[in-house]
């Protein structure tokens, strides 16, 4: 899987440890908006943690407040993600490319701090903004 890392240097350096190869890391960027901008063709954007002390269970908190809210176009791509759409049913159905809907995925997923479409679900629903 081809991703994007977010954040300070050091903490992208602690999460490229973590990683320890296990992902293909794309490109580096200090910001979310620098990494939308460079348009790279990932399947997922990781935003690293820059409170170094923090413990690691603080890094899951499904309470924690996320920076950076979700738009609502996003909102609407995890509504479709929640009903189980894959892909290119939500492209379809909102009539943008599959492409762009795997960029919303990436994207809301960084911003959730989610591992992956289910958890993203999870977690959105958690913080009140979707429900099922």
């Amino acid at each position: 899987m081809r991703v994007l890392l977010v954040g300070s240097p050091p903490a992208r350096a602690r999460l490229r440890a973590q990683l320890n190869g296990s992902l293909e890391i794309a490109g580096e960027f200090a910001t979310l908006a620098a990494a939308r901008a460079a348009d790279t063709g990932v399947e997922a954007v990781l935003v690293a943690d820059d409170a170094a002390s923090a413990p690691p269970a603080a890094a899951d908190d499904d309470e924690a407040a996320f920076d950076e809210p979700l738009t609502a176009r996003e909102v609407q791509v995890l509504e479709l993600l929640a009903e189980g759409l894959p892909n290119k049913a939500i492209a379809a159905r909102l009539g943008i490319s599959d492409q762009t809907v795997k960029f919303h995925v990436a994207s809301i997923a960084g911003k959730l701090g989610a591992a992956n479409r289910t958890d993203a679900v999870r977690r959105a629903v958690r913080r009140g903004l979707i429900t099922l």
